[in-house]
């Protein structure tokens, strides 16, 4: 167990079709073939994790521009990032008592638009930015062909950035912190076990579940965010696995129900 405070930093909301969060969410029948879409708002958020080997950003958000030319219209409109313009990183470090200055690590989840918008903050620094090999990849490797995924935007990661690349499925960089690789979302999504001295054992998901209902009910991610349903539910199991061993609390990545009862963050 580690004596490390963990900040939650609200990096404001999305507006989308529910169906992305859960497959079948709305699903039409024979007397109602057109039910009304649920479109709802979801939470998008970073973690500031002080630990005894330094200060840990994880996650850097939507771009505080995305709004303004930095996402496609496209994805605008599918996940419509409202008050993004509200959040600069730095802005909302300095909220928490924070500076960019005072980030000694930045640890990536994965490099989708929601999650990597802020990343260019550290550009020309010697800021380690943790991500998985399979993540970097697959980002490059989407952003730059018409394979892969859609929910990455080149100009989020191609920065001058000090990459620090995880290559295995389980990673220890710091005291008691793991870095565990949950491929489902997408081939390198990592998510972070950690001990703490005071709140016990927390596993933040990432993406991996947007909400309950991927993990208590076993519903996997909408068809267009999951890149493989097979690895995804593997992934699923090993959460169930490691929350049974150690008596975890279980984060997921956008659920709002939850995330409203987490903003104290733990250790404090």
């Amino acid at each position: 167990m580690v004596d490390a405070t963990v900040h939650v930093l609200d990096r404001g909301s999305l507006e989308c079709d529910l169906s992305y969060m859960m497959e079948g969410h709305v699903l039409g029948t024979k007397d109602e073939p057109n039910p009304d879409t649920d479109y709802s708002e979801i939470p998008v958020w970073s973690l500031v994790i002080e630990h005894p080997e330094g200060t840990i950003l994880w996650d850097t958000g939507s771009h505080h521009d995305a709004l303004n030319g930095h996402w496609p219209d496209a994805l605008s409109q599918a996940f419509y990032p409202y008050d993004a313009h509200e959040h600069r990183l730095d802005d909302d470090l300095e909220a928490a008592g924070f500076g960019i200055e005072d980030i000694d690590y930045v640890f990536q989840t994965h490099l989708h638009l929601d999650h990597a918008g802020g990343l260019e903050f550290f550009d020309g620094t010697d800021v380690p930015i943790f991500v998985h090999e399979k993540e970097f990849k697959y980002a490059y490797y989407s952003a730059k062909t018409t394979e892969g995924s859609g929910a990455y935007i080149l100009d989020d990661f191609d920065h001058d950035l000090n990459w620090e690349i995880l290559h295995r499925d389980r990673e220890t960089h710091f005291e008691d912190i793991e870095f565990i690789r949950l491929p489902g979302h997408t081939p390198g999504l990592t998510g972070t076990m950690i001990h703490l001295d005071d709140d016990g054992t927390v596993i933040f998901t990432g993406d991996e579940l947007y909400q309950k209902e991927n993990y208590e009910d076993e519903i996997a991610l909408g068809a267009h965010l999951l890149w493989g349903k097979q690895y995804w539910f593997e992934s699923l199991q090993l959460i169930k696995n490691l929350q049974r061993k150690h008596d975890a609390e279980v984060i997921y990545g956008h659920d709002p129900d939850q995330f409203a009862t987490i903003q104290d963050g733990w250790g404090q």
